[in-house]
């Protein structure tokens, strides 16, 4: 056999495997003109033979989210977008770059993932929902019993209410990362800073009891837009995280100020530090760094969790900077979309 025809033979069996592949491949050439697509490309994308050959991309998906992304130059992923050939469906879809100028758009059917994700939070949700209630009712009863009047049994109750006040957070923060994750947007309100920074200030030194140094400095003069409650609840969880895991003696400092894009809220403390390769997973719910220091803090595992969702409402985003033995800094960066003059009215 020459040398071309093994290239023949060679080019024609990686087209046969590429025509099977389940996710849908299309190769365009510099201008976007379609050259090629295999079979999945045609019941996902709802792409035809031999007529959609050298049509314009783009054109052929017009009204699609397919065609804005295109037009926007296909630079990032594209993700959960109604698939053009299957309304049901959802696709992640990505564009690389392929030969001399050409580039294969490359989409992949994620339905089924979403729908495990679907049904994975649903559990959580009804789970939750279904614990709260007899956690109330055991939690309830042990506060109605008396250490003095079984004074032998004192060290056992202190470790069972304990242990029911842990648990009954779980659900809690269970709860609300079930809310989270089924929003996609917040009911906008003036979250005054000045009075929210005091709370988070004053939540810290109730929590540390005098045995650390709480510092607050705020210099960015704006109020922030979005939701007081969840915005509470994630400023307070990076304050309450950095009193549990800063030793006694240590000092927390909680900033709130601007920066060229916006403003950035942030907690920095002297505790422990966290080594680099933790760091990109700390988000993730229930990952512990350490299982027992985390058991001994009274923390759930799922406060960062809560803070990356209420900041993904928020358009903002979550920085994580630390050592081990130096301490950690968390820092929340807003947007000027996100900020309100005191007093006054959303910034420019």
């Amino acid at each position: 056999m020459t040398r071309s025809r093994r290239i023949a033979a060679n080019l024609r069996d990686l087209r046969n495997a590429a025509s099977q592949l389940p996710d849908a491949v299309v190769l365009i050439d510099q201008q976007q003109h379609i050259r090629w697509f295999n079979h999945a490309a045609e019941n996902l994308l709802g792409l035809r033979r031999p007529q959609d050959r050298g049509v314009l991309l783009q054109q052929r998906m017009a009204g699609s989210e397919l065609a804005t992304w295109l037009r926007d130059g296909a630079l990032e992923p594209l993700n959960d977008a109604t698939a053009p050939g299957q309304a049901d469906s959802q696709l992640n879809v990505s564009m690389l770059p392929f030969g001399d100028h050409e580039q294969l758009l490359l989409a992949r059917d994620i339905s089924h993932l979403n729908r495990l994700e679907q049904i994975r939070r649903d559990f959580v949700a009804n789970v939750s929902h279904e614990l709260r209630t007899p956690l109330t009712v055991i939690h309830g009863y042990l506060e109605l019993i008396d250490p003095e009047d079984v004074p032998e049994l004192a060290p056992v109750l202190s470790e069972m209410r304990a242990q029911s006040k842990r648990m009954g957070q779980i659900v809690e923060d269970l709860l609300t990362l079930s809310r989270l994750e089924t929003q996609h947007q917040v009911a906008d309100e003036r979250v005054p800073m000045a009075s929210l920074l005091a709370t988070v200030r004053k939540e810290a030194e109730a929590l540390s009891q005098g045995r650390h140094r709480i510092l607050l400095e705020s210099s960015a003069e704006a109020d922030l837009l979005g939701s007081p409650k969840d915005l509470h609840s994630a400023l307070s969880n990076l304050v309450s995280n950095a009193v549990r895991y800063t030793p006694a003696g240590g000092s927390i400092t909680i900033r709130w100020q601007r920066e060229p894009d916006g403003a950035v809220y942030s907690v920095s403390d002297t505790g422990f530090g966290i080594p680099a390769t933790h760091l990109a997973r700390l988000t993730e719910r229930f990952y512990r760094i350490s299982s027992s220091r985390s058991r001994d803090s009274g923390g759930t595992g799922l406060g960062l969790s809560i803070v990356k969702h209420v900041l993904n409402l928020h358009q903002a985003q979550l920085q994580i900077d630390s050592a081990p033995g130096v301490g950690s800094t968390f820092a929340c960066h807003f947007g000027h979309a996100r900020l309100l003059t005191p007093g006054g009215s959303e910034e420019g």
